[in-house]
Formats: C-alpha cells, sequence, structure tokens
C-alpha cells in the first residue's frame, strides 16, 4: 500500500499558486535536505492536469547537473488526475481519469511506497477531504503576498491535522509536516 505524501510552497498568508515569491529565498543545502527524503521514498508521482502540464515542459529538458531532483522528476512514472487529458506528453504518465475517491484508494493500494504529490491546489483539496494524505509537508516562506489561490480557501469546511514535525531552514524557511488527525 503507498503513501501519499504531498509537498506545497506556500506563503504565511496561505497562497500556494506560481510560487515566484520564492526567488527572494535560495534552495539552500538544508532546504535540498529537507526536500530530498520524499522523493527518494517516492515511487510514483500523482499530479493533477494543470500541475503536470506546467511541470512537464520545466522538468523534461533538465538534467541532474542542472538540477539534483531532475532524474527523479524525469525518470518517476506520472500518474494524472484528469477528466479531460486523453494522453501525457511527460513520460512515462498514465492518465488516470476525472478524481473519483474509490478510483484513487485503489491506486494509492496498488503502488508500493510513496507516492509523490506536489502543487495540484484542486486535487490536494481532495485528498485531503477524503484522508488520503498521510504527510502534507507545508514550506512555509516568510512573506505574505495577499493574494492568491489557497490551499484552504475560504469558506471550505474545517480540516483538522496533526502536527508531525517543524524545522526552521536557514533560509527563512519553515517546514512543517502533518499527518491525519488522530481519532478520538
Amino acid at each position: 500500500m503507498g503513501t501519499i505524501k504531498v509537498h506545497e510552497f506556500t506563503t504565511l498568508d496561505g497562497v500556494i499558486g506560481a510560487p515566484m515569491w520564492t526567488m527572494d529565498y535560495p534552495f539552500t543545502e538544508q532546504m535540498t535536505a529537507n526536500v530530498a527524503p520524499l522523493t527518494a521514498s517516492s515511487s510514483a508521482i500523482l499530479l493533477g492536469r494543470n500541475t503536470y502540464e506546467m511541470f512537464g515542459p520545466a522538468w523534461s529538458t533538465r538534467t541532474v547537473e542542472d538540477d539534483p531532483g531532475a532524474p527523479f522528476f524525469n525518470q518517476t512514472h506520472k500518474y494524472v488526475v484528469s477528466s479531460t487529458l486523453d494522453k501525457g506528453d511527460w513520460e512515462p504518465a498514465t492518465i488516470l481519469g476525472g478524481y473519483d475517491t474509490d478510483m484513487i484508494r485503489e491506486f494509492k493500494d496498488g503502488i508500493d511506497g510513496g507516492i509523490y504529490v506536489s502543487g495540484s491546489a484542486q486535487l490536494v483539496r481532495a485528498l485531503i477531504a477524503d484522508r488520503l494524505v498521510d504527510e502534507l509537508h507545508l514550506f512555509v516562506y516568510p512573506v505574505a503576498v495577499g493574494e492568491g489561490p489557497r490551499l484552504f480557501p475560504e469558506g471550505n469546511p474545517q480540516t483538522t491535522m496533526t502536527l508531525l514535525g517543524a524545522e526552521a531552514i536557514d533560509n527563512g524557511v519553515v517546514h512543517l509536516t502533518y499527518g491525519p488527525a488522530k481519532e478520538s
């Protein structure tokens, strides 16, 4: 059975869209040491269509010399939740179809190891609501941008999770790790 591990870059005010605000905070060795275990323990990548279509052109031309994460992103099988894509251009890839809780549970049960998810806000919201996320890794940048898509937008139901870890990173970012809320 797989474990779904979500990785998000976010601002103090919860914005997760197109993280251009990360550019002011260098990706340090400590940051790499925090992200690397997520990819190293994952044998599959699960993405929503928008993130898949953004990541493909960005990662497909990168080499290990450009970014140590390039082999993981380019060689690991990508599974895409989309009701509009028929075929993926960034291989290896499988289109799973539109979001369906039972389909995602079955997919999760069929994977050995971690399932890495990044970005994919709509997908991640659904995974959290359906209690399918095993680890939520938030890298909180010390900036508030005021507007943009949020992981937990206004009007969503209350979500409770359990803190699994917190670490300050040398570039001012904080890595928070959450898991499912403990059942009472």
